[in-house]
């Protein structure tokens, strides 16, 4: 099995090479269990290799989520399977041959081992391969956090009428503190503006009591000069 890692940059060109392979030998790599979608975690996963020509026996290869190819099996047309390493087993794979089917089984399927599989055959110097296996843990998605759409009442939302009732609450806030302080001092300037008012009045009242009675200029009071009485 030294021949078998030196075949891996055939597979690579193949990959990229659509006509490498012959159009009258067919290869297919398919989930055993009809029902397998995608594999679980530790569960025992079974691939299986159609092929419709005899043949001399067929490489499993795998290739990681990264594009790396790993040589995994070479199972011969007698159902003996060399192990990468030159080993005739694996504890992780298990490999055999019924009839025209080339089966692998991988015992505890973990996250290395996602990627796509691939069978290929070297046959009358033709490099025969299967369209990749694709086998991923299924896909989960995690359902974004949905905001409660608020009711309307009236052509008005509950946020929108909280938020005109919290400014209402303070609106009438303000007016009573805008009472409390205004009208005392509304109260307070109507008090000295009567309070000036009855000065003024008091002031020209007292001005016209002491302008009644006219003073000459030299000081005196005016005062009608005596007669002098007639002597008989």
């Amino acid at each position: 099995m030294a021949r078998s890692p030196a075949l891996l940059p055939l597979l690579a060109l193949g990959l990229c090479c659509a006509g490498i392979h012959g159009q009258s030998h067919t290869m297919k790599v398919q989930f055993r269990d009809r029902s397998t979608t995608h594999p679980r975690v530790g569960q025992r996963l079974e691939l299986e290799c159609l092929t419709n020509k005899e043949d001399s026996g067929v490489f499993w290869v795998h290739q990681s989520k990264d594009g790396t190819l790993h040589f995994i099996v070479f199972i011969n047309s007698l159902s003996r399977p060399t192990f990468k390493g030159n080993e005739k087993t694996s504890t992780r794979f298990k490999a055999g041959k019924d009839r025209r089917s080339y089966w692998l089984v991988v015992n505890s399927f973990t996250s290395q081992d996602e990627g796509n599989y691939f069978c290929l055959m070297n046959s009358n110097q033709m490099l025969y391969f299967s369209p990749g296996q694709p086998v991923f843990f299924p896909v989960t998605t995690t359902a974004a956090p949905t905001t409660p759409t608020p009711t309307t009442h009236g052509g008005t939302t509950k946020k929108d009428s909280c938020l005109m009732t919290s400014d209402q609450e303070t609106s009438k806030n303000n007016f009573f503190c805008d009472i409390f302080i205004w009208v005392p001092l509304a109260g307070a300037c109507l008090l000295l503006i009567i309070a000036l008012a009855i000065t003024i009045m008091l002031c020209q009242q007292t001005r016209r009591r002491r302008c009644r009675c006219k003073r000459p200029a030299n000081g005196k009071p005016n005062t009608k000069p005596s007669k002098p009485s007639q002597q008989v």
